[in-house]
């Protein structure tokens, strides 16, 4: 059978590496999109309101995320997959036919929920499929596959300057509902640990949720993870949602100019940061048990001075460019580390709720930052807000070296 194949946990990677490039195409497209829907929806025009269609998905993500890795660790997460791909895809279909900022809104919320199931089980379903030498360059592979959607993403608004806004979400929502019969016929599931298939009452499944729950929180360093994941979404979330209006505004060039220049730039940085970090870290790792976190704090230590160059470089196009590079750099490398270490620290019965868990952090974070940023966006006061944000990366930084210590590799099950 194919699945029993020695090539089937890469190909589970690439399955998933083209969910993860819908997952990031279909929600970074809007952030492109704002001047030629704007002309239709005069909502949009406003960067207060913008940022409040932008944040509502971060916090309904953010909010599902904790449930849906409680979920994911609990099912079968090839259905989880699917199921989440078919819903958000149509919600992006639907985006199409949106007439005002109220509908609009209420779509960009659905999508938070249906997206929201992905992450935590796709991630977590590759990393049982690869727990030897390959999980950190696996999870880059699938990576990969999410920042080359945000590039992607980045020429919506070109497709809707040649053709409209309306056509663009039709387009991509009809490739995600197709891809689902895909991952129907080829995707499978695999468990390191037993699931109990007898229906059980709802007071057992509450009761499992709440030892998941325990089991987490009761571990210091998985609080120092949370805040270790959530503390970079502030400037990871920001650059997504506003570095196109930071280039366009910087280097006073035309949206559908800075759309593709902005996502291409920091989202290529970034597919080549997963790399180089899955690849040092599976090595470093074996050699020594922090490898892991050594090579994602030098990720973050790229981020610092990037952040100031984004800030700063105004009218510049080599320090805005080199900003952007240097932070998707050292972005990737963080963020193909972060279930990694995930996993020298909890066990994989849990991993898609302690994911689920970081996600809520993280995202919230976004979300909290989003919606600023469109008030600092109306005062102008963009850049210096960028610059700000390198102040919790470096707390960040500090408390992953001095308190995270891991005692191996991958952590076993836990009854």
């Amino acid at each position: 059978m194919l699945s029993d194949s020695k090539k089937y946990p890469w190909l589970v990677v690439a399955l998933l590496w083209f969910v993860a490039l819908l997952n990031y195409m279909d929600r970074q497209m809007l952030s492109t999109l704002q001047l030629e829907m704007g002309k239709d929806i005069l909502d949009l025009m406003k960067g207060q309101n913008f940022g409040r269609l932008m944040a509502i998905f971060l916090w309904i993500y953010a909010l599902m995320s904790p449930v849906s890795g409680l979920i994911a660790d609990r099912i079968n997460r090839k259905w989880l997959i699917i199921g989440s791909l078919f819903i958000w895809s149509g919600v992006t279909l639907l985006m199409g036919y949106a007439q005002n900022f109220d509908q609009l809104y209420i779509l960009r919320a659905l999508m938070g929920v249906s997206e929201a199931f992905y992450i935590p089980a796709g991630l977590s379903l590759i990393a049982d499929y690869h727990q030897g030498k390959t999980r950190s360059i696996a999870v880059g592979f699938h990576t990969t596959g999410i920042y080359l959607g945000q590039a992607l993403g980045g020429f919506g608004i070109v497709v809707a300057h040649n053709f409209s806004w309306q056509t663009t979400f039709h387009s991509f929502g009809l490739i995600g509902i197709i891809y689902c019969a895909v991952l129907f016929l080829f995707l499978k599931e695999k468990k390191t640990y037993t699931i109990q298939t007898e229906k059980k009452p709802f007071i057992a499944e509450l009761s499992g949720m709440r030892k998941a729950l325990i089991v987490l929180f009761g571990n210091i360093s998985f609080w120092v993870i949370l805040f270790y994941f959530s503390a970079p979404s502030l400037p990871g979330w920001a650059t997504k949602n506003w570095l196109p209006t930071l280039f366009s505004e910087s280097l006073n060039i035309e949206m559908v100019q800075a759309g593709p220049m902005a996502t291409i730039t920091i989202s290529m940085a970034s597919l080549i940061g997963v790399l180089i970090g899955g690849f040092l870290s599976d090595r470093w790792v074996h050699k020594n048990l922090k490898g892991r976190i050594y090579t994602g704090v030098i990720g973050l230590f790229l981020t610092l001075p990037a952040l100031l160059l984004l800030a700063f470089g105004a009218g510049s196009l080599p320090m805005i460019i080199g900003g952007a590079v240097c932070f998707g750099l050292g972005f990737g490398m963080f963020d193909v580390n972060s279930m990694p270490i995930l996993c020298q620290f909890v066990s994989s019965r849990y991993r898609a709720t302690g994911y689920g868990l970081m996600n809520l952090a993280g995202i919230s974070a976004g979300a909290a930052i989003t919606g600023w940023l469109g008030k600092s966006a109306d005062a102008g006061n963009l850049g210096r807000d960028f610059a700000l944000m390198t102040i919790v990366v470096a707390t960040a930084i500090i408390l992953n070296l001095v308190v995270l210590r891991p005692q191996v590799v991958d952590k076993k099950d836990e009854l």
